[in-house]
């Protein structure tokens, strides 16, 4: 009879978290105006910024992965500078990649890029071979979660792609959903659907909104200080500490 009980109050649980309202349309719109308008003045100079090669947008994002941005930058150049596209890293071997890979730790993810780079250019005899523009099919790569996917597609290829890692998700939490929990399903799975409903119409401007959203979570709203008082959307944010 518990085990019953329990088993309903779940599924309602997951059914009320599937059809929790959308962001207000009006709302979103002044969030994302207001954030593009701030990344525009306040984002850091950071080299995968400057690039669309999906390749390079690839390695960024697995460096950055539990490693800060300070450690990642010069070790970013020093690897394309060895591996300068995904065919020498699927013709080296997977200890020459690891190799250039050291310092930055969590190795699961140099070995994951040789097995991605191998696959997708069948060992580095497919010259044509490259990553696919869509986040679903990026997903079926080894090594490439939700976020990844969502990154690749929306900084490489411009396409209107959610993406969600801990500063996102951070930022959404405070400003729209100050109840969720991070860390249940339930949870995770209304921060990603949040995420979609904030993005701009167009794919350009998603790459700028999702850079700008990450941004804000690294430098303004941060896990332990938020810093309301210098934040471009405290107006709209339900957390916000209020003067």
């Amino acid at each position: 009879m518990d085990t019953a009980l329990a088993a309903s109050r779940s599924r309602r649980s997951r059914t009320s978290a599937a059809v929790l309202p959308a962001v207000d349309r009006a709302r979103a719109q002044r969030f994302g105006a207001a954030l593009r308008r701030w990344f525009r003045r306040n984002g850091r100079d950071l080299p995968w910024r400057t690039t669309r090669d999906p390749y390079r947008i690839l390695v960024s994002e697995l460096m950055l992965q539990q490693t800060q941005v300070s450690r990642v930058v010069p070790r970013y150049a020093e690897f394309l500078e060895r591996f300068p596209t995904l065919h020498h890293v699927a013709r080296a071997r997977p200890a020459r990649v690891t190799e250039a890979w050291s310092g930055l730790g969590y190795y699961a993810r140099a070995r994951n890029l040789h097995s991605l780079a191998s696959l997708v250019t069948d060992r580095g005899r497919d010259t044509s071979g490259c990553l696919p523009p869509d986040a679903e099919a990026l997903r079926a790569l080894p090594g490439i979660g939700a976020y990844t996917a969502g990154a690749v597609s929306s900084f490489a290829y411009e396409r209107r792609a959610e993406l969600v890692d801990t500063n996102v998700a951070r930022v959404i939490k405070r400003v729209f959903a100050p109840g969720v929990d991070l860390k249940s399903g339930p949870g995770q799975k209304r921060v990603w659907a949040i995420a979609r409903d904030l993005l701009p119409r167009t794919g350009r401007t998603c790459w700028t909104h999702n850079q700008a959203l990450m941004e804000l979570g690294a430098l303004v709203c941060t896990a332990r200080v938020a810093r309301c008082g210098i934040c471009p959307v405290r107006g709209l944010c339900t957390s916000a500490e209020k003067a």
